[in-house]
């Protein structure tokens, strides 16, 4: 992978397609191998790769592309997936009908409760009383972080919902994260867990047309 030019194409980047589904779903799922969050809910065993994998293309190919918005370089290895304001209300029966295997598969029976604590917990904390975009994930693919990928697609998005008027809002489970997002003018609005035993997690908020610092 060219990680420059992985860079270079994040500053303007293309509305990814159904035709772009199986490289983000790996770049999402290579991207989030290491994650607290993941890691606490995901199962433990010799599954535990491929059952990400499921889960990520069960997440971008049942909700992601057909209600939100992708941004990507126009070679891949990174992704934005961004959601509306609208899509946060109850989930249709179906769709809950249509998720669980892959639930269940990412999480095993064991580790399932985790799963849903972690859902309930996001949705207590995220603000409900105004539009905005929500960064429901951004991912690196691993050969392309550290050389402002990331950085490139918030500023692309920045300026997008600068223009729009439209606030944003985030959740991160990384201090390393929360320092970048405050570069691009998100504030931290609240620190939370899902459990006692849980990974803390930061819930975030940008207001448009704030200055940033990076």
């Amino acid at each position: 992978m060219d990680a420059e030019a992985v860079r270079r194409d994040a500053e303007t980047p293309v509305l990814a397609g159904p035709a772009d589904l199986d490289e983000m779903v790996q770049t999402l799922t290579d991207a989030f191998a290491v994650d607290p969050h993941l890691d606490w809910f995901m199962r433990a065993d010799s599954k535990r790769d491929a059952a990400r994998h499921a889960f990520f293309r069960m997440l971008i190919g049942l909700e992601g592309l057909p209600k939100g918005r992708i941004d990507r370089p126009a070679g891949g290895g990174a992704a934005a997936v961004w959601m509306p304001f609208e899509w946060l209300g109850p989930t249709p029966l179906i769709t809950e009908l249509r998720g669980l295997p892959s639930m269940l598969s990412a999480s095993g029976l064991a580790r399932f409760g985790r799963l849903m604590a972690i859902r309930a917990d996001l949705d207590k904390h995220h603000p409900m009383d105004r539009p905005h975009a929500y960064l429901w994930f951004l991912g690196v693919s691993p050969a392309a972080q550290g050389r402002g990928v990331g950085s490139a697609l918030l500023r692309a998005a920045n300026a997008r919902h600068d223009a729009a008027g439209l606030p944003a809002y985030l959740e991160t489970g990384t201090t390393r994260n929360v320092a970048l997002y405050e570069r691009h003018g998100y504030k931290v609005i609240s620190e939370h867990k899902a459990r006692a035993d849980a990974p803390n997690m930061w819930s975030m908020w940008r207001e448009p047309g704030v200055s940033t610092t990076d």
